[in-house]
């Protein structure tokens, strides 16, 4: 079954958002967050590693290989040879869109983070990411997960490496998968965000990246109108 599914993305995406649904509906995201908190804030707010390194370095690392991705289209080096020029056009700006699909959802949300809410010392009371509109008392723009979208955005890189390098195309993946889960952890556990905001975010980038693959493949030139780029010889 897994097999059948990994061959049809679009299952996927159908499926995973039953269960985003399904969780929405449990209620767990303030008792997730309840562990972590107390009514004076989360303890792992403000620890130095927890913000200088798993949040500001990963987000400096995730923006220097966007950067390297972008300079691949022309100049590839490493594993991005395996890919086409359109391919790595498509890994790319597949990346970039997923950040900025996310940034986009984020500028609408009125939905404060757990560290805002009376519950843990803060100011604002919880209201559902799908109350849409509904003020907290809270300065809102928490969700989705920002943060874990610096691992998560390379999730969609799966259908850019499919066609050419199935097994890179897994551990791709495998790895943007597991990082991202760790930095939406790492968030739980400072009180910047809900178990939800993480798996939503994952779900926008897998959901990116199935529809950039699908513009770029619908034909020939799909590419040079995706990339904005003059056409070159594939290399």
């Amino acid at each position: 079954m897994i097999r059948s599914l990994a061959a049809r993305p679009l299952a996927w995406i159908l499926l995973t958002l039953a269960l985003l649904l399904l969780w929405d509906a449990t209620g767990l995201d303030l008792k997730l967050a309840a562990m972590a908190g107390t009514p004076m804030g989360f303890p792992w707010r403000s620890d130095w590693f927890l913000v200088q390194v798993v949040h500001e370095g990963a987000r400096s690392l995730s923006w220097l290989m966007v950067l390297a991705l972008f300079a691949g289209i022309r100049w590839p080096i490493g594993i991005l040879r395996l890919l086409r020029m359109r391919e790595r056009a498509q890994l790319a700006f597949t990346v970039l869109a997923s950040v900025l699909a996310v940034s986009l959802v984020k500028t609408t949300s009125h939905t404060s983070c757990p560290w805002d809410l009376q519950l843990f010392g803060g100011v604002a009371h919880y209201v559902s990411h799908w109350s849409w509109g509904v003020q907290d008392g809270g300065p809102g723009g928490c969700f989705p997960a920002g943060h874990a979208s610096a691992a998560f955005a390379y999730a969609g890189g799966w259908f850019a490496w499919r066609r050419a390098a199935p097994a890179v195309a897994r551990r791709w993946l495998f790895g943007a998968l597991a990082a991202g889960l760790l930095l939406g952890l790492v968030q739980q556990l400072r009180g910047a965000h809900y178990m939800s905001h993480t798996l939503w975010t994952a779900w926008i980038c897998w959901t990116v990246g199935f529809a950039i693959d699908a513009f770029v493949h619908r034909g020939p030139t799909g590419v040079v109108r995706l990339a904005g780029l003059p056409k070159l010889n594939e290399s």
